[in-house]
């Protein structure tokens, strides 16, 4: 995340989801900019804890990714279709809990079935 393409991910994140302006001050943006113009990979641990301080600033108020919710929904989907498995006699069930393959996978078929409702999922896990 401390590097120059870490940074501007961020930074178009941010402004393309309005928080750019709402949640930082003058200040604080200045500090990004002139650190994605002028250094590649922050060295400084001084400048690296502001701009730590600063980017966490920012993700607090993002919304999720499509990625993100889809990994998290399908967390908790791979969990239970893990012990379903496993209950069923199938001893390699349990690594189904850590493939992030099988996690996505379940994640995305659920977020575009027709009932799924995003915006009821993020309020339940009150990132918002």
């Amino acid at each position: 995340m401390l590097t120059r393409h870490g940074l501007m991910n961020t930074r178009t994140r941010a402004v393309r989801q309005r928080v750019w302006f709402r949640v930082l001050s003058r200040v604080e943006r200045g500090i990004v900019d002139l650190t994605i113009r002028c250094v590649e990979r922050i060295k400084s641990r001084v400048l690296a804890r502001i701009v730590s301080t600063i980017v966490a600033k920012i993700l607090t108020r993002l919304p999720p990714s499509f990625l993100e919710t889809a990994m998290r929904v399908g967390r908790d989907l791979a969990d239970e279709i893990s012990e379903i498995a496993r209950a069923w006699g199938n001893m390699n069930a349990s690594r189904w809990r850590q493939n992030c393959d099988f996690i996505r996978f379940l994640g995305v078929n659920v977020i575009n079935t027709i009932h799924f409702d995003v915006n009821r999922e993020l309020r339940e896990a009150e990132i918002w």
